[in-house]
């Protein structure tokens, strides 16, 4: 299917853009002699997350970023992981430390990640960051939220007084986006599993984001024509061919034509995750000089 170029919102082009910035602020901070690291913590062998992880190392070392890899065993307990986080906070060549997600079970993710130092806190999960994002203090700001607000803002500079409708409910994305957007003076609605007439609140939005990894729910009717439309779902499957692949919330080739713009899946808003982790890194390691 043929998509019209200045209709998609590849988040690479704004991602190289901002870590562009990124590489000259870490330059300048080793020039200082302040260290950058920032400790990746995994449990278990989820493949999905050793690509993520590989991906971020990747990007760190380009950019001046030492990456230090923390790996336990699906067993390992919440005391445990616990135990090694808060040795980390201690470590100065550590700046920013991360929970790669998901994790066990049997762990308790809220403990373990709220054991990090929140100027560490480079997801910016931790209670404390979320409450300062919430009351408008200086924080690390979850990243996947501030890649969705530049990319809509690459599109439309002045979102003030639109309607953002988003779809789900996370605090990883959902909530701190839902923030975001009323910072901006946004009208924000958020609609979730037990919202009554989803797709006709939807169809309202000037602004629609999905992030709830449910393959192409939003169709055509979800959508009113000329809408700012980002996808942050992503499902794995298999197509017909028995061929992997990646599909977003947003049924795309059936959207494409109502909307202003769009991001893919993938390409879209994944890589502006990993440009906003290396910048709240930079910004973490600056709490600390």
């Amino acid at each position: 299917m043929e998509v019209a170029n200045n209709k998609l919102l590849k988040g690479a082009d704004l991602a190289a853009k901002l870590l562009m910035q990124v590489a000259k602020d870490a330059k300048d901070l080793k020039s200082k002699d302040v260290p950058l690291g920032i400790a990746f913590i995994s449990i278990g062998e989820d493949p999905a997350s050793k690509v993520y992880l590989t991906r971020k190392r990747k990007i760190a070392a380009s950019i001046g970023i030492e990456s230090i890899d923390c790996n336990f065993n699906e067993n390992t307990s919440t005391e445990k992981l616990i135990y090694e986080i808060e040795e980390l906070n201690k470590r100065k060549d550590v700046t920013g430390i991360l929970v790669q997600l998901p994790i066990p079970k049997s762990i308790d993710s809220f403990k373990a990640i709220n054991a990090i130092d929140p100027k560490k806190d480079v997801d910016g999960f931790t209670v404390e960051n979320i409450g300062r994002l919430i009351t408008k203090q200086k924080c690390l700001v979850p990243c996947t939220p501030q890649g969705c607000v530049a990319l809509i803002k690459s599109v439309e500079q002045n979102i003030s007084g639109a309607h953002a409708v988003i779809i789900g409910r996370s605090h990883i994305v959902g909530r701190p986006l839902s923030e975001l957007l009323l910072q901006e003076n946004c009208s924000v609605t958020v609609l979730h599993s037990r919202s009554k007439k989803p797709e006709e609140i939807a169809r309202t939005a000037d602004i629609l984001i999905s992030a709830v990894g449910e393959p192409k729910l939003v169709h055509e009717g979800w959508v009113k024509p000329g809408a700012i439309v980002i996808d942050v779902g992503i499902t794995r499957a298999v197509d017909e061919n028995g061929k992997k692949k990646l599909i977003g919330d947003v049924d795309f080739e059936n959207v494409i034509n109502k909307v202003k713009a769009i991001t893919p899946v993938p390409g879209g808003v994944g890589p502006m995750t990993i440009a906003y982790l290396m910048k709240n890194t930079i910004d973490a390691a600056k709490l600390f000089i």
